[in-house]
């Protein structure tokens, strides 16, 4: 029997329509704007001159990433956090693991004494925020190397591979759904976030049961239907990033250099849907 259709007429593994637009802030080494459904993020890249005090005199380079909504990118307004004086233990938490992400693919030594901060800021946000903003931050990070490397600032590819992320849970009645949207997220007996490399590893894994518990075959095949989306959303920063890296990197970064599911859509954007 098939499956029904969700309340936006996608089938249970189809993931939202996607679209990554590069170089959208011109004073920014590196940015991008990732449409994933109603959600929309905005990463820049900024390439700084130093590095954080535990680095100094090691000759490595460090990624770090900040994370911030518009009060606006939720249905009711949301006040500034620097408005109230501290950020959320939420923020927190996703820019710690955007951070984490973007460091686990990079060789820092690479960056000698430099500083990449990416700043993922929601614009719209209709769930996936984190997922979303891995994706996109990775991009922006991509595009600000190669501009290190094509001005003669650094020698070599200091991107591994590829990251990127989804979520996906089960519903009740619905069995396992991937790219959930606010209304998915917010009802899902079990929801999971997976960030996932190019060579097929795993950076991070977040799951929570809102109810019964989960068993370790539910978990096995939660993975294995988000490496679908993942092969998706690694397809698409190819596509969004082709022609725009120096010579062999979509090779050595394990992406695919061109994919019949992403296309072209405007200059410098790509889509997926």
């Amino acid at each position: 029997m098939t499956p029904p259709l969700r309340a936006d007429g996608r089938r249970p593994l189809e993931l939202r329509p996607l679209s990554i637009e590069c170089d959208v802030v011109p004073h920014a080494e590196g940015s991008c704007l990732l449409t994933q459904g109603k959600t929309r993020v905005l990463v820049t890249a900024t390439v700084e001159e130093r590095v954080p005090t535990f680095l100094r005199d090691t000759g490595e380079g460090w990624v770090t990433a900040e994370y911030g909504m518009l009060p606006r990118a939720t249905v009711e307004r949301t006040a500034r956090e620097a408005a109230r004086g501290r950020q959320s233990g939420r923020t927190l938490e996703i820019q710690r693991l955007i951070g984490r992400a973007l460091r686990g693919v990079t060789d820092r030594r690479r960056l000698p004494d430099r500083t990449i901060t990416l700043d993922c800021d929601v614009l719209v946000a209709d769930a996936g925020t984190r997922c979303a903003s891995i994706t996109a931050g990775w991009v922006a990070l991509a595009l600000a190397c190669s501009g290190l490397k094509k001005r003669g600032a650094i020698q070599d590819n200091p991107l591994r591979e590829a990251v990127a992320a989804v979520s996906l849970g089960i519903a009740r009645g619905n069995g396992i759904l991937l790219d959930l949207d606010y209304g998915e997220d917010s009802s899902a007996e079990v929801d999971l976030n997976v960030v996932g490399t190019s060579s097929g590893r795993f950076v991070e894994v977040q799951g929570t049961a809102e109810g019964e518990p989960f068993d370790a075959a539910a978990l096995g095949e939660l993975i294995r239907i988000s490496r679908r989306g993942l092969s998706a959303l690694f397809a698409l920063q190819a596509r969004a990033l082709f022609g725009r890296l120096p010579e062999g990197w979509l090779e050595e970064l394990q992406l695919p250099r061109k994919s019949r599911r992403a296309s072209a859509t405007r200059r410098g954007s790509s889509s997926i849907g």
